[in-house]
């Protein structure tokens, strides 16, 4: 019996190791240079609603210090009106900003599955190619990972891979940074003789 034990012990050694390993999935997907061009197009597709709802915002705070301001000075009507104003403003930038964050995060949803689906693909086959019997991901708050040896995070590689199974147009470029002043020269060299 003992040797049965032993023989089956040595049996599953010699099997093919299997190994774990950790990805962030979110670090990924926003990595890769779709994901990047991606949360660039969405920030360039959203910047002009959010420009007009911090618009909004400040006329209300220019509304408010204006009320707080002349509220001494004003007629009682005056004040009312103004205060109704800025309650009905106050209202519709709710609205507006619900609105506009629900809007941000079904394009943001749409983009992540779209995102996910590919690199679900790849991990799949990292995973194989590798001998990998585990990918667990450190991005999800709900995961019971408590703790993981970075030697084992395959973000980088899955990253780099997803950019070689699905090239993306390259991201529009950042603004333009201000220029620095050049550097001064190095004094000219003399040489002794």
């Amino acid at each position: 019996m003992m040797l049965g034990v032993a023989a089956m012990a040595a049996a599953q050694g010699a099997a093919a190791p299997s190994k774990p390993a950790t990805i962030h999935i979110q670090k990924a997907m926003l990595s890769t240079k779709e994901g990047e061009k991606a949360s660039a197009d969405l920030q360039a597709k959203f910047a002009p609603r959010r420009a007009a709802l911090d618009k909004k915002q400040a006329d209300i705070q220019g509304k408010q210090d204006q009320l707080k301001k002349g509220a001494a000075t004003m007629s009682a009507e005056a004040r009312d009106r103004l205060s109704r104003e800025i309650d009905a403003d106050q209202k519709s930038l709710q609205r507006d900003q619900e609105d506009f964050e629900a809007d941000v995060q079904a394009e943001e949803g749409k983009v992540m599955n779209e995102l996910g689906g590919k690199l679900m693909e790849i991990i799949g086959k990292y995973a194989t190619q590798n001998g990998l019997s585990l990918v667990m991901d450190t991005s999800n708050q709900q995961s019971q990972l408590i703790w993981a040896d970075n030697s084992i995070d395959i973000t980088a590689d899955i990253i780099k891979l997803y950019d070689l199974a699905h090239p993306a147009a390259a991201a529009p470029p950042a603004p333009a940074a201000v220029p620095k002043a050049p550097a001064p020269a190095p004094p000219p060299v003399t040489k002794k003789q």
